[in-house]
This record gives structure tokens, sequence and C-alpha cells, in this order.
């Protein structure tokens, strides 16, 4: 079968490489896709954000009978819900799914009314109340933007002066340009994070191997928050027992609740956890594939993700068995110069002898003949190996081969 992929980044060029291994995989499409997504797969010159475009598209080309939605902005605006309308076989939540990673507020909710545990928190969307509320908590806290932020509408604040400063901006100069905004604050967490990815059918769920992402954009996490520089898996700190334990009392109980709620979520559900002292607690929940985790996790994977993907829409995923090759893999980002801020577009890139690594591309274009830059976080370098040393050892190997113009990359991925 064709099969199309919505995105044009570093996650999504990992989707359509796991999918084309497939044996059942025909053509594969992706739009908006990026040069080196058009490698293995043929670009479609459309928007995320064009539904019409990507539906009509589908209308004309009846051999595709997959559509795969990886971003979380078509999600949350229900491109699931339009191309189901038009009767076409989506993989991904409905917008009423979605929400879960569209609303903070909801999902702490939703935590909330179902013990699910989490830090304690308050919802704003007035900037008075908000500002006093903070006058009395203690620091440090956290601020987080209620809607979508591209992984960086959160913002740890030590003192009072930082958190009115970052509600100021969520609230009343409005930087992430939601409809209604409104903002989280919640306690500050310590521990361990870990990233686990799970495929739920709404009833059944699969986990992937943990991960664990690195946020701030240079070594000794230092910096401002990106959207990921890098990141490993599994993670070690992890346990089996822990796994369980998260699975009864935190996975489970989320997709019981969603689907209580008229909200059956379908597709793969991220969960963000801390591991605490006084126990494992939830910093957020996504509604896909997290970038750059999936770079990381998506290798290791060793059944067919048709396969799985299918059986995810026809919920009947407590039938397949999901398989995992028992490596390691280490992703290193390398992003342009200035990121997460502003950075020039168009530096030339050039790709040396990588190994046996993969060369995940995000934000990358073809001009005049020449691969360049298109965006912040250029490419994703993955490497697998029998442990994290193993892995780093060959990732950062490969990267001494490749050299974007003013680019940087963390030298600290996987020794946290």
């Amino acid at each position: 079968m064709d099969i199309l992929v919505i995105g044009g980044g570093g996650r999504e060029h990992a989707i359509v490489h796991a999918l084309s291994k497939s044996p059942r995989a025909g053509r594969i499409y992706c739009a908006p896709s990026n040069a080196g997504i058009n490698m293995i797969a043929e670009g479609v010159g459309l928007a995320v954000s064009d539904f019409e475009g990507i539906c009509d598209f589908l209308d004309t080309h009846p051999n595709i009978k997959l559509t795969v939605v990886a971003p979380d902005n078509p999600l949350a605006d229900g491109l699931v819900n339009e191309l189901e309308a038009r009767g076409h076989r989506a993989f991904g939540p409905r917008a009423e799914a979605a929400i879960i990673e569209a609303s903070k507020k909801f999902a702490k909710e939703l935590m909330k009314n179902n013990n699910i545990p989490t830090a304690a928190y308050e919802a704003f969307s007035d900037c008075g109340p908000a500002v006093e509320y903070l006058k009395k908590t203690a620091y440090p806290v956290v601020v987080k933007a209620d809607g979508l932020a591209y992984g960086k509408g959160v913002t740890i604040c030590s003192s009072f002066a930082e958190a009115k400063k970052a509600v100021e901006e969520i609230l009343l100069d409005n930087i992430f340009g939601n409809k209604n905004p409104s903002v989280v604050i919640e306690e500050f967490l310590e521990g361990r994070e870990v990233s686990v990815l799970a495929f739920t059918d709404g009833k059944t769920i699969k986990a992937m191997p943990p991960s664990q992402d690195h946020k701030r954009a240079y070594d000794g996490d230092r910096g401002p928050n990106t959207g990921g520089m890098g990141a490993f898996s599994p993670s070690p700190y992890y346990t089996k027992e822990m796994g369980e334990w998260a699975m009864k009392h935190i996975f489970l109980p989320t997709v019981r609740a969603m689907s209580e709620m008229g909200r059956k979520f379908k597709g793969v559900i991220y969960f963000g956890l801390m591991m605490c002292k006084d126990g494992i607690k939830v910093l957020e929940y996504n509604s896909r594939f997290g970038d750059p985790e999936t770079q990381a996790v998506l290798p290791l994977l060793k059944t067919d993700l048709l396969d799985i993907m299918e059986a995810v829409i026809d919920e009947r995923l407590d039938e397949i068995d999901i398989e995992w090759s028992g490596e390691t893999a280490v992703t290193v980002v390398y992003a342009s110069g200035g990121y997460p801020g502003s950075y020039e577009k168009g530096k030339e890139v050039a790709i040396g002898d990588v190994g046996g690594c993969f060369v995940y591309h995000a934000g990358t274009a073809i001009k005049d003949g020449k691969l360049v830059t298109s965006g912040g976080r250029v490419l994703a370098v993955t490497a697998k190996g029998k442990d994290i040393p193993d892995a780093r050892e060959k990732a950062y190997a490969a990267l001494k081969n490749i050299r974007i113009d003013g680019g940087f990359y963390r030298t600290d991925i996987g020794l946290k």
C-alpha cells in the first residue's frame, strides 16, 4: 500500500525510514518533507495546516491507504477528524483526544480527577490573580503555557521576578499566539526525567523502550530550552519494576479516563515522567511521537511499524507482539547557530562518512544543487551500540565528519 506521512522534521524522517522497511509499503509520500526524507520518499508541497489540500491530494491518489499525522498542531486542530470524515484511513489521535497535549490545564485536571501522580498546580487565565499567587508560592516554580508551544512553553523560575515575567509573556504578550492564553503554575519536581512513548488503541497499551531527552541548548544543561538537542534509549535508570508500576498507576488510568470521557485515544501517547524520591510523577503528556526521542527509539524496533499502526487503527493492538532489538541508541542533534533564538537559513551542510550511523534530516533543503539549512534543528545523528558509551562513541565519531557553517551540537548527550 502507498502511505502519506504528514510533517517534515527529524521525527517524520525516522517514521518514514521505519515504514520503508515494511514489505507491504509501496510508495511513501511526505508533506511537506525535507531534503533527507526526499531520498527515500516523494515530497509533497503541502503545509501541515492545509487540510483541504491534503484531503484533495489523497482523493487523487487512491492507492494511498494510510496517512500518518505526526506533528502536534494538525492533530490538535483535527486533521485526523477531517481525514476520517473524507473517508481516509489515518493514524493519530482525533482532536478530542489530542487535547491531552494541546491543553496543559485539561491534562492536569484529568490527572487530579483520576488520582494520577503529578505536581501540585493552579491554572490562571488572568494575569492579576496569577501574579498574586506567585507572591505566596515557594520557589523554584514551573510556569507552563496552556496551549501548544513547540516544546518551548515551560519555564523553570527561581524567583518571583522570573515567574512574573514568564506569566506576563504568556498572558499579556501572548508570545505563543494561543487563542485564549492561559497558564499553569506548578510545583517544581526534582529527580531524573524519563520519556515513555507508547502505542495505544484506546484499550491496550504497548510501551516503547524508555528514553531521555536533553532540552537545554548547551552542555551541562545550560542555556534556553529547545525542542530537544539529543536523546538516548533505553534509559538505564527506568527499571522493569518502575515500568510495571507506571503502567498500572499512570498509563492505563490515563487511557481509560480518556475513553470514559468520550475521547478515545488511538495513536502514540507520550508520557513525560519524573522519577522523584517519593515515586514517579507525570510532568506532561504529548499526543504523538516525541522529537528527538523518536530518532532514538524507532531504530530499535524490530516489528513492522506498518503492522503496528494498522493494529492501532483497527483496535486490535492486543494481537501484536512488538519486538525490540535490545540495543542502545544515542541521538545527537546538530543545530543552526543561534538556535533556539534567531538563526540564518541557507547555510551549507556537508555530510561525510558516518559509518553505521543514520543521519535524520530535520531542517534541510536543496538550493542550487547544494544541501543547505532550512530550520533550527538541522540534523540528528543516531548510533546504535551495546550500551550508552558504545553508542555515544559512534555518534560523536560520525559528527566529526559532518559540518554545518556556524552550527553547534552538545558534546554531553548520554553522559547525564
